[in-house]
């Protein structure tokens, strides 16, 4: 199903509790950085408690992950909390010719998310750097869209206690409650 098994959370994901119901039969198995990329926010109107979470590349920033080690059995689970659906799958008929000859891909409209805000997640394979295994192939859920938009105050605050609660060094969790955001009463 998945060609990595390992599984890098972020966001309120980090939350040990919010797994545990998400991925039941999913262990944690370490903590660690996924190094040039940054947290950041989903464009647009914020839903319900801001706006979506997602990673964009960014050299020079981190980002704190836990890694699980996702069984099989627990992506569908995962992937409906996410908004995640499965691409549709290639065949010959997915793909057009060019003029000179050359097959090339035609454009797919973006994922759309099960949820109600019309957003969608995608699974990105990702590299997170850990202080007891290395470095390590896992995946990551981002956001198919464009970044820009603002979390609310809460948010930041779930976000921070959840870093928290999976082991992120303080100063992490003090840049994520420092963060410009919209105000709590939206």
């Amino acid at each position: 199903m998945l060609p990595v098994s390992i599984y890098a959370a972020y966001g309120t994901n980090l939350d040990p509790g919010q797994m545990a119901r998400r991925a039941p039969r999913s262990p944690l198995l370490t903590t660690g950085w996924l190094e040039g990329w940054r947290l950041t926010f989903g464009e647009g109107l914020p839903v319900p408690g801001g706006a979506l979470t997602t990673l964009a590349e960014d050299s020079g920033q981190r980002v704190f992950v836990a890694l699980y080690d996702l069984m099989e059995w627990d992506v569908p689970l995962l992937d409906s909390w996410e908004g995640v659906r499965e691409e549709p799958r290639r065949d010959r008929r997915s793909r057009a010719v060019a003029g000179d000859g050359e097959e090339e891909p035609r454009r797919r409209r973006p994922l759309r998310a099960v949820a109600g805000d019309g957003r969608a997640y995608r699974r990105m394979t990702v590299r997170a750097r850990t202080a007891d295994r290395g470095v390590v192939t896992a995946w990551a859920y981002v956001l198919d869209g464009y970044e820009g938009g603002m979390p609310s105050a809460i948010q930041l605050g779930q976000l921070a206690a959840a870093a928290e609660k999976a082991g992120a060094p303080d100063w992490y969790v003090s840049d994520l409650l420092a963060r410009e955001c919209l105000p709590s009463d939206l």
